[in-house]
């Protein structure tokens, strides 16, 4: 090398830590700058809302899209506090909720984990955004903070009485960071009608303020085995009346788990996996596992009647979740998101538990329901129903 070229050294790395980071490189914690990044913004500022639903905090997260491009996200939890303190490092809870990674309300269970993608929190929002405002009913009293572009303008200010409690947060999308500013309310609604759906006992509404036309609003509540009825609404017809559903814990996976399924006449298999409510669609460990268990209770179920013989082959998991309509979600301790999205679950032990727990109650759902286990076993394996 010539002995005039630039030498590289520790001068020429430059540390970006805080808003600064996620301004620069914003695609490294929501995704992207496009529609998908906006999306991600607003839901690290819901997963705040309903994870103090689901500890009892909270009963109700309400979402508002308001004419002037702002969304609005709150609860009616206890208000999130806005005192100095010495774990904020002398700031508040508050500034330190909407300033720092990871910070926030540490969850009480495994079933409240963060529904974040990667659990960053509000802190991300409001660095990616021009302006946010924090409202916090508390202690008969009404604190207002403000921010531009992640920056704290003042320390939470009292502006006076509050009745109830809870936190809103409302926040302007930056279009100097993203492409576009406008949100989906058809993208938000399918992702609160999973929440919903996944978490019994949480309610979400949406209302969108937008011009032009009239307001809309919609409530989701639900519960794992409606999720499988909405799925199938469209022209999916059972293969039998009962909906499968059954849940778990495992200590091998610090985790507990709920699966529900049904078979239907076409052949389209039809599974959505989530992970800490957090959507999976490049599927993983528990999806594997999954498969396996469905596939193991079938066959032990058609060797056991002799609908399989000594020299048949076991029958492969795409042969039998052909028409299978499932959501499979676990609730995990400490979740491995893998792939260049994090779509992926990749813990190890996910996919034993799953597989055995599969085995073991589909397999007793299939003695308990002799005539149901023979309609599934009869659209796989043809001639099993003139045994």
């Amino acid at each position: 090398m010539s002995e005039n070229a630039n030498p590289y050294d520790a001068t020429h790395i430059t540390v970006l830590e805080g808003r600064e980071a996620v301004r620069k490189r914003p695609g490294m914690y929501v995704g992207s700058t496009g529609e998908r990044g906006l999306h991600q913004a607003v839901f690290e500022v819901v997963g705040r809302a309903v994870n103090e639903v689901l500890a009892g905090s909270a009963s109700s997260v309400d979402v508002t899209l308001t004419p002037d491009g702002g969304v609005r996200v709150a609860d009616d939890g206890p208000g999130v506090p806005v005192e100095v303190t010495e774990d904020a490092d002398g700031a508040s809870d508050l500034e330190a909720l909407l300033t720092r990674m990871y910070a926030g309300m540490e969850p009480a269970d495994r079933n409240t984990a963060t529904v974040g993608l990667v659990g960053i929190g509000p802190s991300i929002t409001n660095a990616l955004s021009s302006r946010l405002t924090a409202e916090v009913r508390r202690d008969g009293a009404c604190w207002v903070q403000e921010y531009v572009r992640g920056v704290a303008v003042a320390p939470p200010t009292a502006v006076g009485p509050a009745s109830g409690s809870g936190t809103t947060i409302t926040f302007w999308p930056d279009s100097d960071i993203f492409e576009t500013v406008e949100c989906s309310f058809a993208v938000l609604a399918e992702r609160f009608r999973e929440l919903a759906f996944l978490n019994r006992g949480l309610g979400i509404s949406l209302t969108d303020t937008r011009p032009p036309g009239e307001p809309q609003s919609v409530r989701f509540l639900g519960e794992t085995q409606d999720f499988i009825a909405f799925l199938d609404a469209s022209a999916r017809t059972p293969a039998h009346p009962d909906l499968i559903a059954f849940q778990w814990e495992d200590l091998r996976m610090a985790g507990t788990a709920e699966v529900a399924l049904r078979w239907c006449t076409s052949h389209e298999e039809r599974i959505r996996s989530f992970a800490n409510s957090q959507p999976t669609p490049g599927g993983g460990t528990h999806i594997v596992g999954f498969r396996d268990g469905v596939a193991g209770a079938v066959n032990a179920y058609a060797r056991e009647r002799q609908l399989l013989t000594a020299t048949d082959l076991d029958l492969s998991a795409d042969r039998v979740c052909e028409g299978l309509t499932a959501v499979v979600s676990v609730k995990l301790d400490h979740p491995s998101f893998e792939g260049a999205t994090r779509d992926v679950l990749g813990n190890t032990a996910v996919r034993t538990c799953c597989d055995e727990a599969l085995r073991e109650h589909l397999g007793r759902w299939m003695e308990e329901h002799p005539e149901q286990a023979a309609a599934v076993v009869g659209r796989i394996i043809p001639d099993a129903g003139r045994n």
